[in-house]
């Protein structure tokens, strides 16, 4: 895998919770990475701003931690560390105004550097163990957005109050950090959006999934990329033709689904409740067909670690957001909001799983993001001037000059691509845009980040 070296040194405000600073989540996304993404997208200020983007990078992260704060409040927690020194204190309309500046290409960019399965991710028979889900969030009631996300329809009691988006994410069971996510309109269905996720799976991975994902089409593009598939499936008038083609020992039987060869297994389930024993059947179709490696009792088992991705999505929408609505009133800001709102989630959930990998035997399942969500908001608010660390050069996946991205990257390309479909550069003609090269993005050290302040920037 290629990778690209940091070296420009910078000079900024000391000490790793300095003033500017988003504490542990300053640890993940290093300043040198927000620089790398905003010099790709071609958002770098022009002049001096008294919010300058990288500043604006920050205020939207750390609008994820305070989900329940306005973004003037959130500035004062930024700007506690200052320790009597002079700060700016934008008003509410040029943050909005530098928001819609920054637009949502450099949070998409951050979000696939930082995605893919964090170390400690539950692993079965040696297989990484990964979860596909959507889930349907609200955003604000705004004419430009309900130009794009429609208000889900209701029965006898009407509709939904706030227009809705539908979000599709691919979780590492474990650490339950995201690999990839789609969003977008709820107009579309889950299968629509699932299209795009596959080609963040690999060869060794072992992907669940619900009924909603039982269909052929998206099987067989599941199985070209050689992950393997748990899926559930209907059953009944709406259940798919899945022919036996063979019987195995342990109950279970081959057959071809979506073109590839599977392996089908009828369960029952029992739950035991203080009532008494709720049974349930539920057929389940795999693409590890060998049943002497792979018994059909402890893939049953197995499929009930679906629900990790079902966690994720309550630690997102109830413990980030508390059930919130998005602030965002455009579809940009919605864009740049969800995309802000998974680099933090998945800052967190690094973090954790970072933590967990310095105690033997600790599970990153088991650590409370509760706990590491207040831990963070603490480290924003309780900000110090200390001394600066040794400067480190640390290294991350990324594109080097006329090159695309390694294929073994999760981002595969996408970043470029989806890169250059942002706005551009402000000092390029038009000419000059669509025959220049991409530019490498800069490299600075991680050994100082910039103060909130106005200063030295370009």
């Amino acid at each position: 895998m290629d990778q690209s070296v940091i070296t420009r040194a910078v000079t900024v405000a000391g000490g790793r919770f300095a003033p500017g600073h988003l504490g542990e989540l300053t640890r993940q996304v290093p300043f040198e990475m927000v620089d790398a993404v905003l010099e790709q997208t071609c958002r770098v200020q022009r002049r001096v701003r008294v919010l300058p983007s990288r500043v604006v990078v920050c205020l939207l992260l750390a609008g994820c931690l305070f989900a329940e704060m306005g973004y003037v409040q959130v500035w004062r927690r930024l700007a506690a560390g200052l320790g009597g020194l002079p700060a700016a204190v934008p008003a509410a309309s040029a943050m909005t105004q530098a928001r819609r500046r920054l637009g949502p290409a450099p949070l998409r960019e951050l979000f696939f550097l930082l995605r893919g399965p964090a170390p400690g991710g539950a692993r079965w028979r040696g297989l990484l163990v990964v979860a596909i889900d959507g889930t349907i969030m609200t955003v604000a009631d705004s004419e430009a957005n309900l130009a794009v996300y429609s208000r889900q329809r209701g029965g006898a009691n009407g509709g939904a109050g706030y227009p809705t988006l539908r979000l599709l994410a691919l979780v590492s069971c474990g650490t339950r950090t995201v690999i990839d996510a789609v969003f977008g309109p709820v107009s579309a269905g889950e299968l629509s959006y699932a299209a795009g996720l596959p080609g963040s799976l690999r060869a060794g991975m072992v992907l669940l999934a619900d009924r909603n994902f039982g269909a052929g089409p998206l099987a067989a593009q599941v199985a070209a990329t050689g992950a393997d598939f748990l899926v559930r499936v209907r059953t009944g008038k709406c259940a798919p033709g899945l022919p036996v083609l063979s019987r195995c020992p342990d109950g279970s039987w081959l057959s071809r689904f979506g073109g590839v060869p599977v392996r089908v297994i009828d369960a029952q389930v029992t739950v035991a409740t203080s009532a008494g024993n709720a049974d349930s059947r539920c057929r389940l179709v795999t693409t590890l067909i060998d049943p002497a490696r792979h018994p059909a009792g402890d893939l049953a088992v197995l499929y009930h670690e679906r629900w990790e991705v079902e966690s994720a999505y309550f630690e997102l929408k109830s413990t980030i957001l508390g059930g919130r609505v998005l602030r965002a009133r455009t579809p940009g800001g919605v864009e740049q909001e969800v995309f802000a709102l998974l680099v933090a989630y998945q800052a967190l959930r690094t973090a954790i799983a970072d933590a967990a990998g310095t105690v033997p035997g600790a599970d990153p399942d088991r650590a409370s993001f509760t706990v590491a969500l207040n831990a963070a908001r603490d480290q924003v608010i309780l900000a110090t001037r200390s001394s600066s660390p040794p400067a480190r050069t640390p290294t991350w996946p990324g594109p080097s000059a006329g090159t695309s991205w390694p294929a073994s990257c999760p981002a595969a390309g996408r970043a470029s691509a989806r890169a250059s479909s942002s706005a551009p550069c402000p000092d390029t003609t038009p000419r000059a845009r669509s025959s220049a090269p991409p530019a490498r993005p800069p490299s600075p050290s991680p050994s100082s980040a910039p103060p909130l302040t106005p200063g030295d920037e370009p």
